[in-house]
């Protein structure tokens, strides 16, 4: 599999600019003729000639379209032909192949050909990508930013105003006409946003909700002359309401503040070494970006030159420095600390692991908990019916035990009037604390786990994860360091080995692979020169394959050479011991190997200790040999070792460990666990810099490939978990007791409201202990 870097030298138009992009995908599939994009209607479509693989040509649309946009709103969706990143229109040759026409919201982007050929095309429509723009990622957080200081400014005001209504009015008697003034003004204080959010939800999904349920109660009760009563509700309900909103954003703050200062500008140094500072999105691959001590690194890239070290701590939550040489990776929005050092981008801002992490959490906020999307389901319903339940009992207390309609007949006794016991019913009934109860213990985990270097991506995985039972481990990466460092390298015969060295580089340059990164890096620190390939391809399973001039190169495992022209040769020489890799390369008579060690993880031993305390049975799912995996599970006593797996094997195996209903979480790294993490129960991927096919099918993602973070995770689930069962408890409780005592008319207005209110605030304030946590279930 090709690297990132890799895809965009392929591709060099592709990246910001969304009309260059799609000339690319126009030129490379010959199939595709034009694509139609209306922005305003959120509709893409595309005209084909021939017979396209329609799947593939949809994913291939619809993420080039959702690459582009997350850099820059592209001149072709904003009614002109200019390109926004680099401001200037498409040149001449450009248009000599294309042509752009716009119709009122619509453009359409197609090769200029003969004027009878569209008669031919085929239409058909595909989905639009949803958009994660840069600054909306930052600051869009579903919540506005301190409008818990507002609402408890109003709820403060409907409290001064109330208690100096009630002052100055004699208990028994009406109100005074300056007392229904203070009244009036702590009404409007407490049910000001109260009659905002119903407005809101009226208008955005027309359906009602508890803020109708509390403000239809307090002017019911001042219809009935019991305005205390409804102060105190209002008062009571703007307060608690402020809390929550407090407690959210508090939630909200320690996701946002991961994010906070990101780098704006980067300094880029020319081809003269002359110096210039550029804006962040204008960064493209290959770019040298120079970085002083103190600074942030931009984008995702690598050290060209120079040494220092790395504060990742706002990625990783690891405050230990990570030291930097040439050949190393380093990640966006990290801080440079003490050396100036030059670096090659790797990939654009929008692909840097920085915006990955925005965009799975942006994602993890909307994905709902199973047991959330019952409740909010639930919860809706449940108002209509309560709404219906009371004017049921309205009736009854009426008619049936003969209590005054709405007005009570005896002074400072109100619980004698029918519509007061169902202005009562309605506030004790209604599911404020339910509807809370799950996605405040959801936003809290989600939360801690991302300030502590763990990903959860929705509330879904928060409660899978705590199901768990079986753990499976890709090996390199996960339970070793997955910083293998060149050992030695071999030539057969003899004497070739800076050939083999040289090649080896070249080849494994456009892979993301662990060994290639070691391979990679020892090139570029041995100043190694690449070797220009005219034809590349990853043959999964087995290794890389290459063509120049006529002559073809392989890199892989043993395995893959045994049956070719040097299988007499290679069976001959002795495998490397347990801990050590070897990667083969061929070039028609050259042969060698280079060898690779690959230490375990210092703190693999105490994490399966870990998991067996925990009652979780470890496997190894690796494609290393077995000798290697034997020795693995004799270093770290697993519970079950299995080698020399294929991505497909491994998917088997997930399956196999998945029968009798049993729960396995799956933990790796490349794009050849992708198929196993998906196959999971749970998907877990390993770190920052996990391939991108990995971080796709992962549930959750450990930062900086710390292993131990898993067990984290697994107490943070557990602990959720528990805490939602506490909150759901807590919640239909409270309200079975009080709707109890409601439909006996034994429980006053006010002390409903402090019984329900009381219990919304326990809820939220219980799913905030998960932000004090250590992880521990």
């Amino acid at each position: 599999m090709t690297s990132s870097a890799a895809k965009q030298k392929a591709s060099p138009d592709s990246p910001g600019c969304l009309v260059r992009a799609l000339a690319s995908t126009l030129r490379a599939d010959p199939t595709l003729e034009a694509v139609t994009i209306n922005a305003a209607r959120e509709k893409i479509s595309v005209a084909t000639l021939g017979r396209p693989d329609e799947a593939a040509l949809a994913g291939q649309i619809s993420q080039t379209v959702e690459k582009a946009q997350s850099v820059f709103p592209c001149g072709l969706l904003q009614g002109t032909e200019n390109c926004e990143t680099c401001a200037a229109p498409l040149s001449a040759d450009e248009r000599k192949n294309l042509t752009i026409q716009r119709e009122g919201d619509s453009a359409t982007i197609a090769r200029v050909t003969c004027p009878t050929a569209p008669r031919f095309w085929r239409w058909r429509d595909l989905p639009f990508p949803k958009f994660v723009q840069r600054d909306a990622a930052l600051h869009d957080t579903g919540e506005h930013i301190g409008e818990w200081k507002w609402q408890l400014l109003c709820a403060a005001l409907c409290l001064v105003f109330g208690i100096a209504a009630w002052a100055i009015t004699p208990r028994g008697v009406a109100p005074t006409p300056m007392g229904y003034v203070f009244f009036a003004l702590a009404y409007l204080a407490g049910g000001w946003f109260a009659a905002e959010e119903l407005w809101e939800r009226l208008s955005e999904q027309g359906g009602l909700d508890v803020h109708f349920l509390m403000l239809f109660v307090a002017v019911g009760a001042a219809s009935i002359g019991a305005w205390a009563e409804g102060a105190t509700l209002l008062f009571l309900f703007s307060f608690a309401g402020s809390l929550e909103h407090y407690a959210l954003e508090r939630t909200q703050r320690e996701i946002r503040s991961l994010f906070r200062d990101t780098p704006k500008t980067a300094v880029l140094v020319d081809e003269q070494g002359r110096e210039h500072e550029i804006a962040v999105e204008t960064i493209r691959p290959g770019m040298r970006l120079l970085v002083k001590p103190g600074g942030q690194f931009p984008v995702d890239a690598e050290i060209s030159k120079g040494r220092t070290a790395a504060d990742e701590s706002n990625l990783t939550g690891e405050a230990a420095p990570v030291e930097k040489s040439v050949g190393d990776p380093v990640l966006a929005g990290t801080i440079n600390l003490w050396g100036a050092v030059e670096t090659s981008a790797l990939r654009p801002a929008a692909e840097s692991a920085l915006q990955k992490i925005i965009h799975l959490i942006k994602e993890a906020q909307q994905h709902k908990a199973p047991a959330q999307r019952f409740t909010d389901r639930f919860s809706a319903t449940y108002t209509y019916l309560i709404i219906g339940l009371s004017f049921a009992m309205f009736f009854v207390w009426w008619l049936g035990m003969g209590l005054a309609p709405f007005k009570s007949p005896i002074a400072g006794q109100p619980g004698l009037s029918a519509f007061y016991r169902t202005m009562t019913l309605l506030v004790v009934a209604s599911p404020c604390a339910l509807v809370l109860s799950i996605p405040s213990a959801v936003l809290a985990a989600i939360a801690w786990g991302a300030r502590h270097g763990i990903l959860i991506r929705g509330g879904a995985a928060v409660e899978k994860l705590a199901e768990v039972q079986i753990v499976a481990m890709d090996k390199t990466g996960t339970l070793t360091t997955g910083d293998l460092a060149v050992e030695k390298v071999e030539s057969f015969p003899p004497g070739r080995e800076n050939e083999v060295a040289r090649l080896a580089y070249s080849l494994e340059k456009l892979s993301t692979h662990p060994l290639a990164r070691a391979i990679t890096r020892h090139g570029k620190q041995h100043g190694l020169e690449s070797v220009a390939f005219d034809h590349f391809e990853s043959v999964t399973g087995e290794g890389l394959r290459a063509s120049r001039g006529g002559r073809v190169s392989r890199l892989g495992g043993r395995d893959w050479f045994n049956t070719g022209r040097h299988g007499n040769t290679i069976a001959q020489v002795t495998a490397t011991d347990a801990g050590f890799s070897e990667v083969w390369i061929e070039e028609e008579e050259l042969l060698g190997r280079v060898i690779l060690r690959d230490d375990i993880r210092p703190q693999a031993r105490a994490v399966v200790e870990e998991l067996r305390r925990e009652g979780l049975r470890s496997v190894v799912l690796t494609g290393d040999r077995q000798a290697a995996a034997d020795h693995l599970q004799s270093e770290l006593r697993l519970d079950e070792v299995r080698a020399e797996l294929k991505p497909e094997g491994k998917v088997s195996a997930i399956r196999s460990l998945s029968d009798g209903g049993r729960r396995v979480a799956m933990v790796g790294d490349g794009v050849n666990d992708a198929p196993s993490l998906a196959a999971a129960h749970v998907g877990v991927a390993m770190g920052a810099r996990g391939s991108d096919a990995a971080l796709e099918q992962a549930d959750v993602v450990l930062m900086h490939d710390r292993l131990e973070n898993f067990l984290a995770a697994f107490r943070l689930s557990q602990r959720a978990r528990r805490i939602i069962r506490q909150n759901l408890v807590i919640s239909l409780g409270t309200v079975a007791v009080l709707v109890t005592f409601a439909t006996l008319g034994k429980i006053p207005l006010p002390l409903g409201v402090v019984g329900h209110e009381g219990s919304t605030v326990v809820v939220v304030m219980n799913s905030l202990r998960l932000l004090l946590g250590k992880g521990r279930a």
